[in-house]
């Protein structure tokens, strides 16, 4: 089931059914990225404060009207000389004033309030779906729309609920307004008489701020029509030099040791000249479109001006209701250039729209091929045994299998398995934990195993950020356990200078040793004393002496654990019953056979 991808602008060159067909696909993603949270469990909250707020917007528009009203009768009486008319024209507007400026707080805080009331839980139910059956993991596998998870999570999601706010009650805004300042100019303008045509214009203002804004929208998306696929691609190369910098610094170590800064700083130079060569196109395209925009805003203050002016100096208008037309002018061209002005906005949200769509589609897709092609079979044995039946572990994308196995494994049996490196030895385990669903056959889970009662230790653990009694409990809770009994498992391990430390927070992966990481998660091991222990080259880390030390723990404080091993140290034997080889065959695939 391939993921489609999402074009981050319209096909070049579309015709008018085209172009139709991508604004309703576009319009679509934003419904299906909209319409969850409007329909959840906290629907009637956020319907209030979108109600709230949009009477609040509605309630500024028509504050608007009454200003244009009251600064007609201010400049009426300026022009009467009439003082106490002035006066009382001055005083109502300072009421006004005072509601308009509490609607305005308010407007703006119950928006705020709903965007993050949104914005969490759209995080939650990304973190949600992202996390659930390993999905996290199996989008590496996934060819498109999975770059940069944390990005689309963090960024894109907070940007998605805060445009798509914006910009609909702006387009709502915008439209109340040019229905309410319509009314006022067509009144205001009086009619024209076209002498080439013969006829009298009515309402001749109107005709003129349309032909305007229709004018300067046409012109506005020629000019910017490439920012949509710009942003979507300033996005993604910010993105990626982000992560190439924090990819160093959790393998500072590693690096350093191989002394790989030349390398790294190329890596380095190559990600950002992405950054740069875009930018600079983005800045051109903005240079062009402020050009415009901005001579585009700065004759729309003289213009009705000078279109109503004749009529001023004929006696038709008097100052106040020229003042009037000229902001009524205003308001309804600039409600008909809303586009315009907001044509830097539109490009972003189309751009981030067009990211959570595909990695919405991507998450989708591994959680369907989850479902309806599973590969691997998973089933209970009744027997409370481990079975592997015809397993035949392949790459994500098929072909010849990895590794086959046919295996049987008792409760409280110690099995060791080995073989060249490579050979398929790490996939079993992964198959066994559920991550590695690619092939075929059949695994049979004893009865009742869950996480809590099985655990797998990588080569290479996971340590969090944050206290260090939380790196030892993981993935539990930090008070799941007493801290004497954390600092016992510590000084088990060989770890007692660290024993007092259990408050301390720190970056433990950069902090600790391979080996010293190796001893957290065997320190773990102990601690939450798991049915089956699965350990994949657990101890690779770790000198012999060591590595004898931690199995004869297992061994003694885990007696009735069973234990999985893979591993190469042919010292591991003495700890496990059972012993069991991966040899490659004739056509590269490995075999699981008695050592």
């Amino acid at each position: 089931m391939p993921v489609t991808a999402y074009s981050p602008i319209p096909t070049p060159g579309p015709t008018v059914t085209g172009r139709l067909s991508a604004a309703r696909r576009f319009l679509a993603d934003v419904w299906r990225l909209t319409k969850p949270y409007w329909s959840s469990e906290e629907r009637w909250a956020a319907r209030g404060l979108l109600a709230a707020v949009i009477v609040l917007n509605l309630t500024a528009v028509f504050m608007d009207v009454w200003f244009t009203q009251i600064n007609a009768d201010i400049f009426d009486a300026l022009q009467q000389k009439d003082q106490p008319g002035f006066v009382h024209a001055l005083l109502v507007f300072g009421a006004l004033a005072l509601v308009f400026i509490a609607v305005a707080v308010y407007r703006l805080y119950l928006n705020q309030m709903l965007q993050i009331r949104w914005r969490r839980w759209l995080t939650e139910r990304y973190l949600g779906d992202w996390l659930e059956n390993q999905t996290y993991y199996r989008l590496q596998f996934v060819g498109t729309g999975t770059d940069n998870p944390d990005q689309r999570i963090a960024e894109d999601v907070r940007s998605f609920v805060q445009q798509t706010l914006s910009l609909s009650l702006g387009f709502l805004t915008n439209l109340v307004s040019l229905v309410s300042f319509l009314a006022i100019l067509w009144g205001l303008s009086g009619s024209v008489t076209l002498p080439w045509l013969g006829i009298d214009l009515p309402g001749y203002m109107v005709w003129v701020a349309l032909v305007y804004a229709v004018a300067g929208t046409w012109i506005t998306h020629k000019i910017g029509k490439p920012l949509a696929r710009l942003s979507f691609d300033q996005e993604r190369y910010e993105a990626d030099f982000r992560f190439s910098l924090v990819r160093l610094r959790e393998n500072a170590e590693s690096v350093a040791l191989q002394q790989g800064e030349g390398q790294e700083a190329r890596g380095f130079g190559d990600r950002f000249a992405r950054i740069v060569a875009n930018w600079w196109s983005l800045m051109r395209t903005q240079k062009r479109l402020v050009w415009f925009t901005s001579a585009y805003g700065q004759i729309a203050i003289i213009f009705p001006l000078l279109v109503a002016a004749p009529r001023y100096f004929s006696g038709a208008l008097p100052l106040g209701s020229l003042m009037q037309t000229s902001q009524a002018f205003g308001q309804v061209q600039g409600a008909l250039s809303w586009f315009i002005d907001a044509y830097v906005n539109l490009a972003d949200w189309y751009a981030t729209t067009s990211r959570l769509t595909g990695f919405r589609q991507a998450v989708e897709t591994v959680q369907a091929v989850g479902r309806e092609h599973p590969g691997v079979e998973r089933a209970t044995a009744a027997d409370g045994v481990l079975a592997l039946d015809g397993l035949a572990l392949t790459l994500p994308a098929g072909g010849i299998p990895l590794v086959r196995a046919d295996l049987t494994v008792r409760p409280g049996e110690r099995l060791l398995i080995t073989g060249p490196s490579g050979s398929g030895k790490s996939t079993i385990l992964r198959a066994v934990a559920g991550i590695w669903p690619f092939g075929s056959g059949r695994i049979a889970l004893p009865a009742g195993n869950t996480a809590a009662s099985s655990m797998v230790l990588p080569q290479k653990p996971y340590l969090p950020i944050g206290s260090l009694r939380a790196a030892v409990t993981y993935p539990a809770a930090a008070d799941s356990f007493e801290a004497e009994v954390v600092r016992e498992a510590l000084c088990a391990v060989g770890m007692a200078g660290f024993a007092d430390r259990l408050a301390d927070e720190d970056h433990w992966t950069q902090r600790l040793s391979g080996g010293e990481q190796q001893r957290i998660a065997i320190a773990r091991a102990l601690l939450h004393k798991p049915d089956w222990l699965f350990l994949d080259e657990a101890t690779s880390a770790c000198d012999p002496e060591t590595e004898e030390r931690l199995y004869g723990l297992l061994r003694d404080r885990l007696p009735g654990t069973t234990l999985v091993s893979v591993g190469h140290r042919p010292s591991l034997a003495a700890f496990h019953d059972r012993r069991l080889a991966v040899r490659p065959d004739g056509d590269g695939t490995g075999e699981l056979v008695a050592a």
